[in-house]
């Protein structure tokens, strides 16, 4: 069956579905965009996801309508007859002039695709990611920090350079030299048995994900901190893992060639995990 997606108010098969050549998403990436799970056919906190989209257009000057985006994502789903699904929204500024101005873009285009999702094995959990320090750096001070914008050639970079290193991402330092993020992850470490992340001053995604495991910490009685973080606290942490809406709680089991802790998935790690999974079950049903 051909995939199904909601563009600019119609549903249409992938392959009749066209972006307009003079689309600013398309030209210059002038666009957001989130990535959601569907568990059961209901995606896990859209409208966290929704809202931080909402303030991501906000800031740039594209008009959105919430109410008819998380009504459309449920009805994609469906569509598609979609149970375990990856979800993406996409929103640009839509068409504009010939000369680059945003105020000529009157009318943003909304992408709506969700696909099968199968999640990654138990083994794959177990074994960990191994992750290298990218060359590249985020910039705290950018205009895009914080946002998921359709201007991804950066992060695109980054996992590039991950898996041509034999690595499945790559932990990202600031213009300080501060541990910020991974390619399209968050970042926490277990140090002296405290969860540490760096915060969102460092320039950071405000990851949906890593509120909830922020959220549940707390709730496990497991010291929260939101920081600076050197790659030396890292390399000598006791646990690292990453977090996105995708994967959820991914263990970092190794460094480059410097293996974290015992090598394997780490006690806070694992009651995150099941915390979070747990989470899952309990608001999808």
């Amino acid at each position: 069956m051909d995939e199904i997606v909601y563009l600019n108010g119609s549903f249409l098969p992938l392959s009749e579905a066209n972006i307009l050549v003079n689309d600013y998403g398309f030209l210059y990436g002038y666009g957001i965009f989130e990535t959601m799970r569907a568990y059961k056919g209901k995606v896990f906190r859209l409208d966290d996801h929704l809202k931080r989209l909402n303030t991501s257009a906000e800031k740039l000057g594209i008009a959105v309508k919430i109410a008819t985006i998380k009504e459309a994502v449920g009805e994609t789903i469906s569509a598609n007859q979609l149970s375990e699904a990856r979800v993406r929204v996409y929103v640009t500024s839509g068409e504009g002039g010939t000369v680059p101005d945003v105020q000529s873009c009157k009318n943003p285009t909304l992408l709506i695709k969700a696909v099968n999702y199968t999640p990654f094995s138990a083994e794959v959990y177990e074994k960990g990611y191994k992750v290298i320090i990218s060359a590249f750096h985020r910039s705290s001070r950018s205009v895009l920090a914080g946002m998921k914008t359709a201007n991804y050639m950066e992060s695109l970079l980054i996992r590039k350079e991950a898996l041509d290193s034999g690595c499945q991402d790559a932990i990202v330092l600031n213009e300080k030299e501060r541990v910020a993020e991974t390619a399209s992850s968050n970042i926490f470490i277990v140090d002296d048995n405290q969860l540490k992340t760096p915060h969102l001053e460092t320039g950071i995604l405000p990851g949906i994900t890593r509120a909830v495991v922020l959220k549940l910490a707390v709730e496990s009685g497991i010291t929260v901190m939101e920081t600076n973080i050197i790659p030396s606290e890292m390399f000598s942490a006791a646990e690292v893992f990453i977090t996105n809406s995708i994967m959820e709680l991914m263990p970092v089991t190794a460094v480059g060639d410097k293996i974290i802790g015992t090598g394997n998935p780490g006690r806070i790690t694992r009651i995150l995990t099941a915390g979070y999974r747990a989470l899952v079950n309990k608001e999808i049903h």
